[in-house]
């Protein structure tokens, strides 16, 4: 299996920044694309990143396009979601995932999830 644990939320003010951390073990990370995902309250789960183990090829949503920017470091093995010019509404919970042969950010296509880290964004 692939393991993953996401850190580094927290309760921000508008404007601010954060650097989540994806930490894997078990399986190598070389073999996965990551996508991170959130979930706010009362609202589905949506896609907010993604990053190839091929060839580093990104993809985001259109909300946090220019905000946020995802990498990887196979060595360590962590994955990093810099969010930058934080809002309210990207309060939510922050998932990261990893997909085998993966190409983009349908939740159906990851296999391996971690427990979510929180941010909450607020003034």
């Amino acid at each position: 299996q692939l393991h993953l644990k996401e850190s580094g939320g927290g309760l921000v003010q508008p404007g601010a920044s954060l650097r989540l951390s994806c930490a894997t073990s078990g399986f190598s990370l070389d073999n996965y694309a990551i996508g991170w995902f959130r979930q706010a309250p009362g609202k589905e789960r949506e896609g907010v990143a993604y990053i190839s183990n091929i060839d580093r090829s990104t993809l985001y949503a259109d909300s946090v396009k220019g905000r946020f920017t995802i990498s990887r470091d196979n060595a360590l093995p962590i994955v990093y979601l810099q969010m930058n010019n934080l809002r309210p509404e990207d309060t939510a919970v922050y998932y990261c995932a990893g997909g085998w042969g993966t190409e983009d950010l349908n939740e159906g296509d990851y296999d391996y999830w971690g427990q979510g880290t929180q941010v909450t964004v607020s003034s």
